[in-house]
């Protein structure tokens, strides 16, 4: 199965890079079908208490994937949040990863970030890629922005 037919599969899904997905909350059977088309890794930003309706963690450990949980959660974003996320992405980089949350808003924040700091990308191409994969939230935004700025130096 191909990346994109992942992507589409999956709840506002999209696969803005080559490697990577972004998409709201997988189902038990839609992480199947990811770890079945490749995905090895899943990044969920989603806090822990947040309902899924099954145990994404085990479901995924048990289909050789690996599973990062880095909470992001409106009002409570910095710096910590989007460097545990960003290494994560960097860790899978060129491997496919599927990067969620519950819709795919908070996901548009660190891909923003990365798409700025890691693909050194336009910052305007970047804004428009991100908010085609999912971006919605003016906190989300500004969180990578400042993030970006910050570090763009740096890489």
């Amino acid at each position: 199965m191909e990346q994109t037919d992942i992507a589409r599969a999956m709840p506002n899904g999209s696969s803005p890079l080559p490697w990577l997905i972004v998409a709201g909350q997988p189902s038990a059977s839609q992480l199947g079908t990811a770890a079945a088309g490749g995905v090895a890794t899943v990044i969920d930003l989603r806090d822990p208490m947040e309902p899924r309706g099954y145990d994404e963690a085990a479901e995924a450990a048990r289909l050789g994937m690996r599973y990062v949980n880095v909470p992001v959660v409106s009002g409570g974003i910095g710096d910590s949040q989007m460097d545990r996320v960003l290494s994560a992405m960097r860790e899978s980089r060129g491997s496919p990863t599927l990067l969620h949350c519950s819709s795919a808003n908070r996901t548009g924040g660190p891909l923003l970030a990365y798409l700025l700091v890691d693909e050194k990308m336009d910052d305007q191409a970047a804004f428009d890629l991100a908010l085609r994969s999912g971006l919605r939230s003016a906190e989300y935004l500004e969180w990578a922005t400042d993030y970006a700025r910050r570090h763009q130096a740096a890489r």
